[in-house]
C-alpha cells in the first residue's frame, strides 16, 4: 500500500469528512500536469520559467507532489488518493526540465503567490526545494527572507529538509528558516533511489548555523507512488520532497476543520499532535505527522 495512504488512512475512506475543500495550497515546483486526478481543481498556474500560460509539467517532481497533496485517486480507482483531496492547488513552476532552478526564479514565485493569496485562497505554500550551497544561503538570504515574509503574510509555509543527511547542519536553505515547518523523512532507514543516486540516512539534519533545532516534524518520504506527468500515469519517488507535501495535505484537511486558525496556531497544534519516535531532536523535530491525532478534538 502506499506509504502516504497507510498515513491518512484514518482521514480517509467511505467516512472521510475532511478532504481540504476550500483552502488552496501553492506548489514551488517543477509545474503540474493536467492529470484526472486533479479534475478542476488546478486554480492557476504561473511559470516563472518559460512564462508559458498552459499547465504543464517537463519533469515530473511538481506534478507528483502535488498529487501527493491533492489528488484524487480517480486514475487507479482510489488506490492512490492524496492527503487533502479536496483543496485546490495553485502551481508556481520555478524549476526547469532537469529539476533546478536559480533562487531568483523562486522568490519571483513567491512574490506572485504573495500577491495573489487572497484571490486565489492561499493558505499553505509547498516547497519541495531547496539548496545546499554554504554561499549566501545562510539565515539572512534572500531565500529565507521570501519565506519568511510569505509566513509573515499569514500563509502557512512547509519546506523539505533536503536529502543531504545524516551529518548535522545539512537541512537545505529555506528549510533553515526559523519560521517556516521544515519536514524530515520518517524511513530514510530504508534504502531508495534519489534522482538516480541510492541513498539511506538521507533526510537533512539540524541543528542550522545559528543553532536552531531542524527539522520540526517528520512523515514517510520512502517509495510513494503519485501522479506522474503522463495521463493516468502514476510514478514512485523518494526523499524529504515527499514527506513535505504529506504535511502540507494534512495542514489542508486542519485549515477546512478550523478555517480560523493562524499560521502559528497550526505550528503549534503540529508540536502537540506529533508522535514522538524517541530519536535526537535535531532528527525528529517534534516526531511523526499522525493526521488522525491532528484533526482530534480536545477531550
Amino acid at each position: 500500500m502506499n506509504r502516504a495512504k497507510q498515513l491518512i488512512h484514518c482521514a480517509a475512506g467511505t467516512d472521510r469528512v475532511w478532504t481540504g475543500s476550500g483552502i488552496g495550497v501553492a506548489v514551488l515546483d517543477t509545474g503540474i500536469y493536467p492529470h484526472i486526478d486533479f479534475g478542476q481543481r488546478i486554480a492557476a498556474f504561473h511559470d516563472v520559467v518559460r512564462r508559458r500560460r498552459e499547465a504543464y509539467d517537463d519533469n515530473g517532481h511538481g506534478t507528483h507532489i502535488s498529487a501527493i497533496i491533492g489528488g484524487s485517486g480517480q486514475g487507479s480507482e482510489g488506490r492512490y488518493e492524496g492527503v487533502a483531496p479536496g483543496c485546490h492547488i495553485i502551481s508556481v513552476k520555478v524549476l526547469d526540465s532537469r529539476g533546478g532552478g536559480y533562487a531568483s526564479d523562486v522568490l519571483m514565485g513567491l512574490k506572485w503567490i504573495r500577491e495573489n493569496r487572497e484571490r486565489l485562497g492561499i493558505r499553505v505554500v509547498n516547497i519541495s526545494v531547496g539548496s545546499y550551497s554554504r554561499r549566501n544561503m545562510g539565515e539572512n538570504s534572500a531565500l529565507v527572507r521570501g519565506v519568511d515574509a510569505a509566513w509573515d503574510d499569514g500563509m502557512v509555509v512547509v519546506v523539505a529538509a533536503g536529502n543531504n543527511g545524516p551529518g548535522r547542519m545539512t537541512v537545505t536553505t529555506p528549510g533553515i528558516s526559523r519560521k517556516v515547518i521544515t519536514v524530515g523523512c520518517s524511513d530514510d532507514d530504508q534504502e531508495v533511489t534519489v534522482m538516480g543516486t541510492r541513498m539511506v540516512d538521507y533526510s537533512g539534519r539540524g541543528p542550522t548555523g545559528a543553532c536552531i533545532c531542524k527539522p520540526e516534524i517528520l512523515a514517510p518520504g520512502a517509495a510513494i507512488i503519485s501522479c506522474c506527468n503522463e495521463e493516468e500515469r502514476y510514478s514512485v519517488k523518494s526523499g524529504t520532497s515527499m514527506s513535505t507535501p504529506i504535511v502540507a495535505g494534512a495542514i489542508a484537511l486542519l485549515l477546512e476543520k478550523y478555517p480560523s486558525m493562524t499560521n502559528r496556531d497550526v505550528k503549534l497544534r503540529l508540536r502537540e499532535r506529533a508522535v514522538d519516535l524517541g530519536l535526537p531532536r535535531n532528527r525528529q523535530g517534534w516526531g511523526l505527522l499522525d493526521v488522525e491525532r491532528l484533526l482530534a478534538d480536545p477531550q
